[in-house]
C-alpha cells in the first residue's frame, strides 16, 4: 500500500468522524432530518428546538464542515439544505458491523426460548 493509499484512508476516518460528530448531538440530527424534507433557513430550524440564532448557527457550522448540510448566502437569508453523501457512507461503515451485533442479538434471543441453554462463544450450547 502506498503513502498516497494510506494518507486517503486518514482523510476518510477524519470525514468520518466529523460525520459522527456531527450526529452525536439531538439538536443536529433533528435538523438533518427537517432539512431531508427541503431546505430551510438557519432561523427556520432553530424555532421548533427552542435555541437563539446564533446557537442554531453553531450548529449548522458543525454540519458544514461535516459535509451533511451546504449553507447559501442570499442577502440576510441563509438557507440550508442536506447533502446527504456522507450520511452514506457512515451508512456503509456500519452495515459493515452490523453482522456482529446481529449475530449476539440473535444469541440473546435464543436464550429467551423455551428450554434454551447458554451457548459458547462459538455458539455450541454449553453442559
Amino acid at each position: 500500500m502506498g503513502l498516497g493509499n494510506v494518507n486517503h484512508m486518514v482523510e476518510d476516518l477524519a470525514g468520518m468522524d466529523a460525520v459522527f460528530h456531527a450526529l452525536a448531538h439531538d439538536a443536529r440530527r433533528t435538523m438533518l432530518g427537517r432539512l431531508a424534507v427541503g431546505e430551510l433557513t438557519v432561523g427556520q430550524l432553530a424555532e421548533p428546538l427552542a435555541m437563539t440564532l446564533a446557537a442554531a448557527s453553531k450548529h449548522v457550522k458543525v454540519l458544514e464542515r461535516a459535509g451533511l448540510v451546504h449553507r447559501a448566502v442570499d442577502g440576510r437569508r441563509h438557507v440550508c439544505r442536506l447533502e446527504p453523501g456522507p450520511l452514506a457512507d457512515a451508512y456503509a461503515w456500519l452495515r459493515f458491523y452490523e453482522r456482529f451485533w446481529t449475530g449476539r442479538l440473535d444469541a440473546l434471543g435464543d436464550l429467551f426460548q423455551p428450554g434454551a441453554r447458554p451457548a459458547d462463544e462459538a455458539g455450541k450450547p454449553t453442559e
